[in-house]
């Protein structure tokens, strides 16, 4: 049952995942629902965390296609539940997943070419019942390859993942648990690296000194100080908006009848 409800997880991530409204595919998501689907919630927060953090920066540039985040999500938390592993080893040792679930993806992009054409052809000959059906038939297909690489991995591979995993020696799960604590500095140095620009400078620098000098139990306080400054500089171009709109309303209506000729 488990197992069933881990695909029907992956499933509806997976259907967020081609049209990105949600962001249902992302770590923190899909780890906090197979948390629920576990038993275990609190597991499910801190895979989640850490992966999301892991994956933070990595974004789909033109043709580069980075290790999926849904399936890194999704069997960090398994991985860390069936051999009880940490979140920082088990993040590790989910990148294998995580780049299969890359390839398929790729075949996926590369395969459906041909419904990018197919929906030309409808759209030449105005057939909306053509869109209507193809396009929810490719989001299902694509889901439900997700939805069964993640009933395989969780559940029909349990038993070889949990003696896999429990057959390397204790220096190289140290290993995978240093390489999984530094995955985070690199998630956050490739979103800085997207990010980073002369006007966030100030936010970042408030951030790290409110989390790294200031006692906070946790990073609760930081994310509602965020939010209050992200409201503050709405107010601020929205007034600047406003007053720009205002002088450019004001100089149309001007009819050039000044009589100092300016």
């Amino acid at each position: 049952m488990q197992g069933l409800l881990l695909a029907l997880v992956g499933f509806i991530c997976g259907c967020d995942q081609t049209f990105e409204a949600f962001y249902w595919f992302r770590p923190l998501v899909v780890s906090f629902f197979a948390g629920i689907v576990l038993g275990n919630v609190e597991l499910g927060v801190a895979c989640g965390a850490v992966g999301e953090l892991a994956y933070l920066g990595l974004l789909t540039v033109g043709g580069t296609v980075p290790p999926d985040p849904l399936m890194a999500g999704m069997m960090t938390v398994v991985i860390a539940y069936t051999t009880g592993q940490s979140p920082d080893a088990a993040i590790g040792l989910s990148l294998p997943f995580a780049l299969l679930a890359q390839w398929v993806g790729i075949i996926f992009n590369t395969v459906y070419v041909s419904v990018a054409h197919k929906c030309d052809e409808y759209a030449k000959n105005a057939d909306v019942a053509g869109f209507n059906r193809i396009i929810p038939l490719a989001l299902f297909i694509k889901a439900g390859v997700v939805a069964l690489m993640v009933f395989l991995c969780s559940f029909a591979l349990q038993g070889p993942i949990q003696i896999f995993v429990n057959s390397f020696p204790e220096w190289l799960i140290h290993g995978f648990e240093i390489a999984g604590g530094m995955l985070p500095a690199v998630g956050l140095g490739l979103l800085l690296m997207v990010m980073l620009k002369s006007r966030n400078v100030a936010y970042l620098f408030l951030g790290f000194i409110m989390a790294t000098f200031l006692d906070m139990p946790n990073v609760l306080p930081i994310a509602i100080t965020a939010a209050a400054l992200a409201y503050i500089n709405y107010k601020h171009e929205k007034a600047t908006d406003d007053a720009v709109a205002a002088v450019k309303a004001s100089a149309a209506t001007f009819d050039g009848d000044d009589p100092d000729g300016i």
